[in-house]
């Protein structure tokens, strides 16, 4: 991995060009292992020197940031502002609020790869995704050109909205270099309820929650692994075909007496529909979230991406092929994780998962597999030509993160 200082990192990249080498951009690489492995041979070129906040304005409510800066330093200078970035912890970075995060800066990742991979957790059902937060982007092409868009800038570089087209591009169309976002106040209050019940129950708890006048910050389908689950006290826990499944409620306010009704008013709903609420101090919120966040980056052999119509996510939480598995997704959106060893996933229900999510609507990408195992990341997307089209426009020379292009089925082998 070559980690080259600020000044240097321009003319690295337009030497790795004028050699046509291939490359991979990252942030700290510690996700480097997530979906399809670089090509052998291919230098990484690390963004972990460009580190820090360039400018903060609080009283507009935005941070530009470098992109090397691991998200566990940004979250605790915002929190000294009683501000915070509205995006969940990526897998993997174990227990940590809003404010103090993980304990280890290269577990929680950088921002730049937070951006790159562009994947959101429960927290979009009330602040929207990764995308939504990035107001400005700066990056370094394939051929070593600076670029930039947002913010103060009038006019996209070569009319693209670079900021939609990076977010989630996974290094394959070139290196951010700093992000500016927004951010928001911290929460000075915030509850939690654990809800269980028969599936269909909460199913239809779910489907009122999101069209009802509340706001949660997260509405999540959760399943905790090895059996037992405390999201909810009620006689119907585990009842119907999603196993031990609950859902997983985060509500935040200015004001406390605001919560209380919240919870009295959605803990009544679901008495209605035989489903139990078991309230959550904040403590004890964190410790639920924390779960879904998995044991560590490196401490689980499949870790799958999973992603379905939200009205389809009962179906989903009730596949046969994730029975007894952990799982985190969201009711809002129909993205979620999933994650086991070896031992407990076949490669076969994966494939047969895979098959299932893409009959409800969506998709499944394998961020993590077994070293016996050859399933494709992900498949060709129906966008494959615009996709590939665009890479031409941005790496002519097909440099960048090869194999790995979000939408085009890498090659196996």
């Amino acid at each position: 991995m070559i980690s080259p200082e600020p000044g240097e990192l321009q003319e690295l990249v337009r030497e790795l060009h004028r050699q046509a080498a291939p490359w991979q951009p990252a942030g700290l690489g510690s996700r480097l292992s997530w979906g399809p492995q670089p090509e052998p041979g291919s230098a990484t070129v690390s963004c972990r020197a460009l580190r820090g906040i360039v400018e903060h304005s609080p009283g507009d409510f935005t941070v530009t940031v470098w992109a090397g800066t691991p998200l566990v330093e940004l979250q605790a200078e915002l929190a000294h502002h009683g501000q915070w970035l509205t995006l969940d912890w990526p897998w993997g970075s174990g227990s940590g609020g809003p404010a103090s995060g993980p304990a280890s800066g290269d577990t929680s990742g950088s921002v730049g790869g937070l951006v790159a991979r562009g994947l959101a957790g429960g927290l979009r059902q009330r602040y929207l995704g990764v995308r939504d937060q990035l107001i400005g982007i700066e990056l370094v092409r394939a051929d070593g050109t600076r670029a930039r868009a947002g913010g103060k800038v009038v006019k996209n570089v070569a009319g693209y909205d670079l900021m939609r087209l990076f977010t989630g591009s996974w290094g394959a169309l070139g290196l951010i270099t700093s992000v500016t976002l927004r951010t928001l106040p911290l929460p000075p209050q915030r509850r939690g309820l654990g809800l269980s019940g028969p599936l269909e129950a909460l199913g239809q708890l779910a489907s009122w929650l999101l069209g009802s006048s509340l706001s949660p910050e997260r509405i999540d389908w959760w399943r905790p692994g090895g059996g037992g689950s405390r999201t909810g006290a009620g006689a119907g826990a585990g009842a119907g075909t999603g196993g031990d499944a609950g859902l997983l409620i985060s509500l935040a306010s200015i004001n406390a007496a605001t919560l209380e009704e919240q919870i009295a008013c959605i803990s009544a709903r679901g008495a209605a529909l035989g489903i139990g609420a078991l309230p959550l101090e904040p403590a004890e919120l964190e410790a639920q979230v924390a779960h879904g966040r998995g044991p560590g980056p490196e401490a689980s052999d499949w870790l799958l991406r999973l992603a379905v119509r939200p009205s389809q996510a009962p179906a989903l939480v009730a596949e046969p092929a994730l029975a007894q598995l952990p799982l985190c997704l969201g009711a809002g959106s129909g993205l979620g994780v999933s994650w086991a060893s070896a031992a407990e996933l076949p490669a076969y229900r994966v494939e047969a998962l895979r098959r299932s999510c893409q009959q409800w609507g969506g998709y499944l990408t394998v961020l993590r597999q077994p070293s016996s195992s050859q399933l494709p990341a992900w498949l060709d997307a129906p966008a494959r030509p615009m996709i590939e089209a665009i890479k031409r426009q941005f790496d002519p020379l097909q440099q960048l993160a090869r194999g790995r292009l979000p939408g085009v089925q890498p090659p196996l082998g």
